[in-house]
């Protein structure tokens, strides 16, 4: 119905940590739009212009419009919600939890340990989404313009690596992004040691936090 909004940032409110909503100001009309955290942290500035992507939903008789910085995000968003028991709220849980190639990469790879980082994502219902979407996002992502990286651990030594470094606090962001790092660029192979791959997870994302 509305693909995209183009127009000026007039406000954003958080209502709860699952909520928030901008309000987009086209040509003189205000639109409030549902959008993830990770969208508006990049929408700080008030009187910016911006073009939003749109879902268009009707939920208990209520017209609701979610806005989205790609159209890839938008259409991840409706993909999530084409799974028994994935609503709108845990669509954007996910989208906020994970970087859209590193969510594709971990459905596809089922890897659920990551998944079910998102709030009210539990194991079930991760299983669930790897089960129903990953041959779905195996071509979708082509058709996207993005491709999903290969690297990281071997499966039997992922869950063991990313359980440590979500114990000592990192977010399921920066876990993700740590293994690709450590995998892509210091060549770290899939069956090293589990101690090696935290060691240089650890490295990486400490650093990462020095220079922030």
């Amino acid at each position: 119905m509305i693909s995209y909004l183009k127009g000026i940032v007039a406000g954003i409110q958080t209502i709860s940590p699952s909520r928030t909503i901008l309000t987009l100001e086209v040509n003189s009309m205000g639109y409030d739009l549902q959008i993830p955290q990770r969208l508006a942290q990049q929408l700080m500035t008030i009187g910016e212009e911006v073009q939003i992507f749109t879902h268009y939903q009707i939920r208990e008789e209520v017209p609701l419009l979610y806005g989205f910085a790609s159209p890839a995000e938008r259409d991840l968003f409706r993909h999530l919600q084409t799974v028994s028991g994935i609503g709108a709220a845990s669509a954007i849980a996910l989208l906020d939890t994970l970087e859209l190639p590193d969510l594709v990469q971990a459905i596809i790879a089922a890897n659920t340990q990551i998944l079910i980082q998102a709030p009210g994502v539990g194991k079930k219902t991760a299983e669930r989404i790897c089960l129903e979407l990953k041959s779905k996002l195996i071509e979708w992502r082509k058709s996207a313009g993005f491709f999903v990286a290969t690297g990281g651990p071997a499966p039997g030594i992922l869950e063991e690596v990313q359980m440590t470094l979500f114990a000592l606090g990192y977010t399921a962001n920066e876990v993700s992004h740590a293994l690709h790092v450590v995998s892509e660029n210091i060549g770290l192979t899939k069956d090293a040691y589990v101690e090696d791959w935290i060691k240089q997870a650890i490295a990486h994302l400490s650093s990462t936090e020095v220079e922030s």
